[in-house]
């Protein structure tokens, strides 16, 4: 686990299950009909039980690179975002600037219902095989950035597997340096 203070907010990688975390908010990386699936989308839905189901069933579904957000029912957090994540097409196929738009979407909407800390998995880096070498410091960049605008107080960046811990830390640490916000 690594702690970055940048200004008014806390960043953090950490290495485990995000649906054990407590927090206002945790990201969900969904499919395109919010209804399930497998990888983290599944975990999720299968923690916080057939309510978060039947909330999403009344959602019409996300576009990629878009988010929504619903009640956390069984998770210690309060709410999830489900965001979809780009599938991978070889980088071709406005990728980077669809995850992107996952990590700026879900921190705009925690900001505006008032949360105060968010989790996110490393989204589009399992069955849609986005590299987690690129993805990794575009996540890490992207909410660094998105901060100046949506000062969430708190972030965890929550890894499950070891390489994407240290491509996380490795990515934090490289934005560890003064921010246009800096005390």
């Amino acid at each position: 686990m690594i702690v970055v203070e940048r200004g008014r907010a806390v960043l953090e990688v950490a290495q485990g299950d995000i649906t054990r975390l407590d927090v206002d908010a945790i990201v969900n990386a969904a499919n395109r009909t919010l209804l399930g699936g497998g990888g983290v989308d599944g975990a999720i839905h299968r923690a916080a039980g057939p309510e978060l189901l039947a909330e999403c069933r009344m959602l019409g579904g996300c576009e990629t690179g878009e988010a929504k957000i619903t009640k956390g029912y069984r998770l210690p957090a309060r709410h999830v975002i489900h965001t979809v994540g780009p599938v991978w097409q070889g980088g071709e196929a406005d990728e980077d600037r669809l995850l992107a738009s996952c990590y700026r979407k879900s921190l705009a909407l925690a900001a505006a219902h008032g949360l105060s800390s968010i989790a996110f998995p490393a989204i589009s880096t399992g069955v849609y095989g986005f590299p987690p070498e690129r993805a990794a410091p575009l996540a890490v960049g992207t909410v660094v950035e998105t901060l100046v605008e949506y000062p969430i107080g708190r972030i965890v960046f929550c890894c499950f597997s070891d390489e994407s811990t240290r491509l996380h830390v490795t990515a934090l640490k490289a934005h560890a340096g003064p921010t246009p916000w800096s005390s």
